[in-house]
């Protein structure tokens, strides 16, 4: 993801995001430029500096911010992939989870309420079907838990750039608690 590493920070509020991060944000939920120098590119779209914006978005990833910076991908045009899940129980979780994100292919992995007993949710990908199977059974082995597997039987576009609602953010009072969701990336 990103070149630089800053230590974890405490998490921002809405208020001590300047000018520059609110339009960073808002730029890098879509049209990130596909080039060999996408931050420099960016950087002259916002008018900064490439160290700027690196700086910037490491800042706002260690704080919590945001999660990543990247492609999202077709996986069915780009290899294969699926949903699947394990149960694990609480004093467990955490472990499973470690290795789950250890295994190749892992691009995102989240703990859910347990659906029949199903609490640890990833998709993994491969280069293609015989190697993501591949990839599950060695993960099912190191794990010592059957994954469920869920391929992929309709695929839906989902756009989940959005305007951020600055205005909104900024009434927010700064104590207020971030409202609660039933996902917790891991």
């Amino acid at each position: 993801m990103l070149q630089r590493m800053h230590e974890k920070t405490q998490d921002l509020d809405a208020s001590e995001l300047d000018t520059l991060d609110r339009r960073l944000l808002d730029t890098c939920q879509r049209g990130l430029p596909i080039e060999p120098h996408p931050y420099r590119a960016l950087a002259k779209r916002l008018d900064s500096t490439e160290d700027e914006i690196l700086d910037r978005l490491a800042r706002l990833h260690a704080s919590g911010v945001i999660s990543r910076v990247g492609p999202v991908f077709d996986h069915a045009r780009a290899g294969a992939s699926l949903l699947a899940a394990v149960a694990a129980d609480d004093a467990e979780r955490d472990a499973v989870a470690a290795e789950i994100n250890r295994a190749p292919g892992i691009n995102h992995n989240y703990l859910r309420d347990a659906a029949r007993g199903y609490n640890l949710w990833f998709v993994m990908t491969a280069p293609d079907p015989a190697e993501l199977e591949a990839r599950l059974d060695a993960l099912e082995r190191r794990i010592e838990r059957p994954i469920l597997r869920l391929p992929m039987v309709e695929s839906f576009h989902i756009d989940l750039a959005f305007p951020l609602p600055w205005s909104e953010l900024d009434r927010r009072e700064p104590d207020a608690e971030p409202s609660q969701t039933t996902e917790t990336f891991l």
